[in-house]
């Protein structure tokens, strides 16, 4: 009898996903000159699309070039050409599933030291103990700012569409922009965003409107959702469910839930919460509690490795299953599941006391193997944590000054809207 895990999913948009396996958005920082989409992230996208899953989403696609959260990433604003974007797709959906683009603005989540603007709901910084000094200092968007964002979000979906997209998800989650919107912690506004969840809300409900109406009724609009914050006083379990019964009359086709931010990484296997399991389905407990009430179809992300436990998270109510960093390592693993068998290797744990850089040296580990992959080469789950962080480190600097580079060329042609804007 065919597992649930490998039975089609219909959305509401009317797009119908092949499996219940979904590969969850990874930032790849793979970004090719101009912050395009290029021959690298081609060959990733080809070889996870060969391995079984029935949608792939992209990691983070910036809506704004002036606000990236890493030098390396992929742009996708009005003046982008659309021709890599169509090869892009072209490569995700070559094994026969769907591929939507992950749309995203990292508000206050900025390296200290990129050009462009570190916006955010209030001048409130990341908190990182000693480490706060890796960000850069927001300042409070003003409504004319916000109101360009909700735009950006709207061409950037508009323009996945027309590159051959299946949809895009809008990343609400993780600390990024509208994540920190949605947060108390964060957001101080005493205006039309701020105070009450309606009020905080008010900013991804926007956007997900704007997108809405710039696509296709056939184009499938995900939003991603922190199940909670995992911080005292923060975005919790209770604040996602009100935000998914507000999110439902909208048209979205399905909404992943996450946990944490850079400032409580509970994404990266480090939860601050008792409530998530230790070492797979972090955020299965809050799920089961979100699904009882959930008007949407719900996707869940975060450590899930083995079939069992993707079976037991379909089994709680959830529709779709997110596996992230082990598809890093075994690209083909929705195969192996359909076929009786497991990964035969995990990533090397990172055991380090100092959380935020654990957390930087868990998504190092995970971007070495999607580079070697993308230059055709196997993973090699076992290089240690600090040689992954250090080589991601020189590497950042590199791309730091060819986006300065770009982002000054831009702003010369006018591409680029003013810091102000």
């Amino acid at each position: 009898m065919t597992s649930e895990l490998f039975s089609p999913l219909s959305l509401r948009s009317g797009q119908v996903l092949d499996n219940r396996i979904a590969k969850a958005a990874m930032e790849e920082n793979l970004a090719d000159e101009g912050q395009l989409p290029g021959r690298h992230l081609l060959a990733l996208y080809r070889r996870w699309a060969a391995g079984g899953t029935g949608l792939l989403i992209t990691g983070n696609v910036m809506v704004h070039a002036e606000a990236l959260t890493g030098p390396a990433g992929v742009v996708l604003d009005e003046a982008a050409p659309l021709k890599p974007f169509a090869e892009w797709a072209e490569a995700g959906k070559s094994g026969g599933g769907a591929m939507w683009m992950q749309i995203n603005h990292p508000g206050r989540q900025v390296q200290a030291g990129m050009p462009g603007v570190v916006w955010g709901p209030s001048d409130v910084g990341v908190d990182l103990g000693r480490h706060s000094s890796r960000f850069g200092r927001p300042v409070a968007m003003t409504p004319e700012q916000i109101d360009a964002t909700v735009t950006r979000f709207a061409v950037t979906a508009h323009r996945a569409e027309q590159a051959g997209f299946d949809g895009v998800e809008i990343h609400a989650a993780h600390g990024y922009l509208l994540s920190q919107f949605l947060s108390p912690l964060v957001n101080k506004r005493t205006d039309a965003w701020g105070g009450s969840l309606e009020n905080r809300a008010r900013l991804l409900l926007d956007i997900v409107r704007a997108v809405r109406a710039a696509v296709s009724p056939s184009f499938g609009v995900g939003v991603k959702l922190n199940s909670a914050d995992f911080q005292r006083g923060g975005f919790d379990a209770d604040d996602a469910r009100q935000v998914i019964e507000m999110l439902a009359p909208l048209g979205v086709d399905l909404v992943e839930l996450s946990g944490g931010s850079y400032e409580s990484p509970a994404m990266a296997g480090r939860p601050a919460d008792e409530r998530t399991q230790a070492r797979e389905a972090y955020f299965l407990d809050l799920a089961k509690d979100l699904v009882k009430a959930s008007p949407l179809p719900l996707m869940l992300t975060g450590g899930i490795t083995r079939r069992e436990t993707a079976e037991k998270v379909l089994d709680s109510g959830v529709a779709l299953v997110g596996v992230g960093t082990a598809l890093s390592v075994t690209p083909d693993l929705p195969d192996r599941w359909r076929n009786g068998r497991e990964a035969d290797r995990q990533l090397r744990p990172v055991s380090w006391s100092d959380k935020a850089l654990a957390s930087a040296a868990t998504m190092a580990q995970v971007r070495h193997q999607m580079r070697r992959m993308s230059h055709g080469q196997a993973p090699r789950p076992g290089t240690h944590p600090a040689r992954a962080l250090l080589c991601e480190q020189g590497r950042q600097r590199r791309a730091l000054r060819r986006y300065r580079t770009w982002l000054t060329a831009s702003r010369h042609m006018g591409t680029t809207t003013s810091r102000a804007a």
